[in-house]
């Protein structure tokens, strides 16, 4: 058995990549394919879906992949992610198959050649439909459903930095199979889900989408909720800053940052706790105000924090 897992707090387009790539796999058994597997291929998921995942699921019908968290003596594909932080526990001491991502490149290496594939679009469900595509296989419409449901999450209905036209071209064609006549609908319909934030706490809030980052020896984390109004959360801010001094402190992070983003106004409000306040002057030019900053056009974690954030630690040194 092979599994194909994508990464910890998992979103959208890595539970539904795991489904399609698994089944792709399978389905490369009884064809010509980039890579030809003696097992089957099951998708895996690292912890329960979040209310937008379980929606696109339900809406489509395919089930909910098994949880699977350690990756120890197992054969495992990963997908949407190439970081060991963000992999199974114990992912040194598995077999690693192949990595389908559209990431930066992350740490995690391998004895023997595997197949790779990373391009710089804005979901792994586009690089999917390319390899259906590359390799003749036919898409079903409730996989082509997961497959635009990938994309419009990830690239916030093609509002995101790191929306391509080869995503937005591919999402057309895949609306088309999947029988969805409105992309744009569709995707608001999907993103709303994530908006009702009413009965989590603090820490589930900031937990739902939040990735750890090593930036020239600091630990940091950052994590991302995504919503169709910011005046839904503004009563929680101070609640949410005093969760991220705790996590800071629990974690020993050098810098925590939470990025609220409002979808429909296209930016960001970015929650800080940091050692250094002026790393956030240094990465986006504007000044903390009570551990809060507006980023105007900023949509993605990726391209427009990530980035500024890793130059401004690595000038520190």
């Amino acid at each position: 058995m092979v599994y194909v897992v994508g990464h910890k707090n998992p979103d959208t387009d890595s539970v539904c990549s795991a489904i399609v790539f698994a089944y792709l796999l399978n389905k490369w058994k009884k064809k010509h394919g980039l890579i030809k597997l003696d097992e089957d291929a099951v998708p895996a998921i690292q912890g329960e879906p979040n209310p937008e995942t379980k929606h696109v699921l339900e809406k489509f019908n395919t089930g909910t992949p098994e949880i699977m968290t350690n990756a120890d003596g197992k054969k495992i594909i990963l997908v949407d992610h190439s970081e060991k932080s963000q992999a199974p526990r114990n992912i040194d001491k598995a077999e690693i198959i192949a990595i389908i991502d559209h990431h930066k490149i992350g740490d995690i290496t391998t004895p023997n050649p595997i197949l790779f594939v990373n391009l710089p679009v804005g979901s792994t469900g586009t690089i999917l439909k390319l390899l259906f595509d590359w390799t003749n296989v036919e898409i079903l419409k409730e996989f082509a459903g997961l497959m635009l449901s990938s994309i419009l999450s990830d690239t916030v209905i093609f509002k995101s930095a790191t929306t391509t036209e080869t995503d937005i071209k591919l999402a057309k064609e895949l609306a088309k199979i999947a029988g969805i006549d409105n992309i744009q609908n569709f995707g608001i319909e999907i993103k709303s889900k994530l908006s009702n934030i009413s009965g989590l706490s603090a820490k589930e809030i900031i937990a739902r989408d939040f990735k750890e980052f090593d930036m020239s020896g600091s630990k940091l984390g950052i994590g991302q909720i995504e919503i169709v109004d910011l005046e839904l959360v503004k009563d929680r801010i101070d609640e949410l800053i005093n969760e991220l001094k705790e996590m800071k402190e629990e974690r020993n992070y050098n810098g925590i940052y939470f990025m609220i983003t409002d979808i429909m106004k296209e930016g960001t409000l970015l929650l800080v706790v940091a050692d250094d306040e002026n790393i956030v002057k240094k990465a986006f030019g504007k000044k903390l105000e009570n551990n809060r900053v507006w980023l105007d056009r900023v949509m993605s974690r990726k391209k427009q924090v990530v980035p500024p954030l890793e130059n401004a630690y690595a000038s520190n040194f």
